[in-house]
């Protein structure tokens, strides 16, 4: 505060342009807090009275939950398979039943079977004082008219909608049914009745689809019926028209045919036999004496009986001939009867010949009669196996048909049964109970929402005012902003400085008080306005060691900063410490410094530049500081105050008051309305900048500054005047009222 000034004011503003704006740290956001605290306190505050009015207003809502669980096991009550198939229950399947869940039919099953089109909860306007204006302002605009049925329906069905709750718990094959409501009995008896009536639906569904598949089927089996019966009939009817006859599982000529080629062979066998019977005794009669062999396979008694006679005969013949000789009598009597035994044999064999070859004729016979069977039935088999082609067609799609009509029979009965046995693969786990506690609204839930609500809306408020917040305020801000040094911070004085009584001439304009806010310094010389204008002279002081700093020119932005409330006690402290000083009201566009302290006066300082008078007639002396006031004069018809104050008068008035006063105080105009303080550089040591504390825009200063930079070069510091020192203690406590009331106060200063 009390450093001096640096002669080139070009080099602070190009280091506060190079440095930027420094970075957020926890320590710059915890002084945001503390200077936004009231407005972090208010904001969370009406944040919390809001949730607290919700909570005393809101209706207290029970919510109570039933789960049910899709089963994946089958209850077999027949052992056959469903009509309709089973269906793998996954994921996708438990989210579909969820949706089912969540469906308007379910919903309004239950809207149905619990009446609740005459509950007010979900045809009123809701519960709370809320619901209750809701319900009357709607009661206002509906001018008495009453809903009809769909309306109440649709509006219960929104209601039951927002209030009920349909999850699936993890990856589960659980579902959790929750239904919110002001009566705990009654949202444990809907999320039951939710339930049962999903089950219901599902049961239904199924019946349904299974009813419907049965009259299908029925017509089905009619129609398979019918077909399978006309093809079964020209199957009989293609037999009788194609003579086909089957026995025992086989066709008549295929039976035949076995039969004629069976016969066929017995009787080439047949024929065979005979033949070798007939060669046989045809070798036999070619013998003398047939072989005994061959009388023993003829098994023929006579021969046998002949053939024994003969032998003896031969036996006893050979014995006498060689007894008797040849010639005996009784050898040739045997050789005579063997000869007669011989010739019987002979003839017996010829008659057993003709009997072989009557077989063999015979044999031959059949077997020519059976091999033309055998041509008759292997012709009519050939015919036969041409229409079995189309027959067998014939039988295949009988059979088709009647295996057809025989499962979808069987299905029927399957169907049927199933009808009589609803089974859904739903079940409920666990039945909603009545809830003791009720669910919403969760008192410490939003009252710490609300509070967490209000600090986040509250910072940003606080940051957003921080943002927006673009006028100065503390000492850093101007260092910061404009480069030059802050001299001192000017607290706000109330209207209660005018109750000091003003000696001598000055104000003697009952109808303006200000001109006791004027000299506040020497009224109330121990008060921290006054210490505040004593740091401002120290700050002069300390300037001229370093150069000639006699005449200061005070000046400010916009009008109403307080540059000629701080120009008056600047120049009446000076001249109360004993020095030499002249306040010089050079605000020729609006001399309201001139109207407080001299309001009578005839001259002024357009009187002395145009040495119409002298400055000596010109000047009022303060009685108690000696301070010598010259004032503007007449300026109501000066047009171009510029060029009086840049005029050689004008500088050669100075430099006399230069001569002959330790200090020249200079009320100038402010620099945005007029550009009278521009022309003043010239014989101005060092300028005094006013800012309004808390309302000053700092792009406006900035502007102002950067376009004057010969005012700027000469910039003794800033002064920030009107501030609210409550305020000041959240953005600097060191000079705000702990400061000033806890160190001061020792040394006897007052508010």
């Amino acid at each position: 505060m009390l450093q001096v000034n640096k002669r080139s004011s070009e080099i602070n503003r190009d280091f506060a342009e190079a440095d930027g704006s420094p970075p957020q740290t926890l320590t710059s956001y915890v002084e945001i807090v503390r200077r936004q605290f009231p407005t972090i306190i208010a904001i969370v505050s009406a944040c919390l009275l809001l949730a607290l009015l919700y909570l005393f207003t809101a209706a207290p809502q029970f919510t109570s939950s039933a789960s049910m669980v899709i089963d994946t096991r089958k209850v077999q009550l027949f052992q056959q398979q469903s009509v309709l198939g089973d269906i793998a229950v996954d994921s996708a399947t438990v989210e579909t039943q969820v949706e089912i869940l969540k469906s308007e039919n379910i919903s309004l099953a239950v809207i149905r079977d619990l009446h609740l089109i005459d509950d007010p909860e979900f045809t009123g306007s809701g519960g709370g004082l809320l619901g209750a204006m809701i319900g009357s302002l709607t009661g206002l605009f509906s001018s008495g008219r009453t809903s009809s049925e769909f309306e109440l329906t649709r509006k219960s069905l929104q209601r039951f909608e927002h209030s009920r709750t349909v999850k699936r718990l993890g990856l589960t094959y659980v579902m959790e049914i929750g239904f919110t409501s002001r009566d705990p009995a009654k949202s444990a008896r809907i999320a039951n009745a939710i339930a049962d009536a999903y089950i219901v639906d599902q049961l239904e569904a199924k019946y349904q689809a299974t009813r419907r598949a049965s009259v299908w089927l029925q017509d089905r089996i009619k129609e398979l019926r019918t077909q399978a019966s006309t093809a079964q009939r020209a199957v009989v009817d293609f037999k009788q028209v194609n003579n086909i006859v089957d026995t025992g599982g086989r066709l008549m000529n295929e039976q035949q045919l076995a039969e004629v080629n069976s016969q066929l062979v017995m009787a080439h066998a047949g024929t065979a036999e005979a033949k070798a019977r007939m060669d046989r005794i045809n070798d036999i009669l070619k013998q003398e004496i047939p072989d005994a062999n061959v009388a023993d396979a003829l098994k023929n008694d006579t021969i046998v009986k002949l053939r024994g006679q003969y032998v003896d005969m031969a036996s006893k013949e050979s014995i006498w001939a060689m007894k008797y000789g040849s010639d005996h009598l009784a050898a040739v009597n045997l050789r005579r009867q063997m000869a007669e035994i011989k010739k019987n044999i002979i003839d017996e064999l010829r008659r057993i010949q003709e009997s072989y070859k009557s077989d063999y004729d015979i044999a031959q016979t059949r077997e020519e009669a059976i091999k033309s069977s055998l041509a008759n039935v292997v012709s009519e088999s050939q015919l036969t196996n041409q229409a079995q082609i189309q027959l067998r067609e014939l039988e295949s799609t009988a059979q088709s048909y009647q295996a057809m009509y025989d499962n979808f029979l069987q299905r029927y009965m399957e169907s049927v049964q199933q009808q009589s046995f609803p089974i859904t693969e739903a079940r409920v786990i666990s039945a909603a109970t009545t809830p003791l506690v009720k669910s919403s609204p969760k008192s410490m839930v939003i009252l710490g929402a609300a509070l967490l609500g209000g600090l986040m809306l509250s910072f940003g408020a606080a940051m957003a005012r921080e943002l927006t917040d673009k006028v100065f305020r503390t000492t850093a801000q101007v260092e910061e902003v404009l480069g030059a040094s802050c001299i001192a911070i000017l607290p706000t004085l109330d209207e209660a400085a005018a109750s000091f009584p003003v000696p001598g001439k000055l104000g003697k304009k009952s109808d303006n008080p200000q001109p006791n806010l004027l000299r506040y310094v020497v009224n109330v010389p121990l008060s921290r306005f006054a210490e505040a204008v004593r740091s401002l002279k120290v700050a002069v002081d300390l300037n001229s060691i370093v150069r000639e700093n006699r005449v200061l020119a005070v000046t400010s932005t916009l009008p109403s900063e307080g540059k000629s409330t701080l120009s008056s006690n600047l120049a009446q402290l000076m001249a109360h410490s004993g020095a030499r000083v002249i306040l010089v009201d050079a605000d020729l566009r609006n001399p309201s410094l001139s109207r407080a302290l001299a309001p009578h006066a005839e001259t002024g300082l357009v009187d002395v530049i145009a040495q119409k008078v002298q400055l000596e007639d010109a000047l009022i002396v303060d009685p108690e500081t000696k301070l010598s006031i010259l004032s503007a004069g007449k300026t109501s018809k000066l047009l171009h105050t510029n060029e009086i104050l840049a005029s050689q008068p004008m500088r050669d008035l100075v430099a006399r008051l230069r001569s002959k006063y330790d200090y020249v105080v200079l009320d100038m105009p402010p620099m945005a309305p007029v550009v009278d303080v521009r022309v003043t550089s010239s014989f101005v040591d060092s300028y005094v900048f006013v800012i309004e504390w808390g309302k000053t825009k700092m792009d406006v200063v900035k502007h102002n500054l950067r376009g004057a930079p010969e005012i700027q070069d000469k910039l003794l510091g800033v002064v920030l005047n009107k501030a609210d020192t409550k305020l000041l203690a959240r953005y600097e406590s060191y000079h705000g009222r702990y400061y000033y009331q806890k160190y001061y106060a020792r040394y006897g200063y007052v508010e």
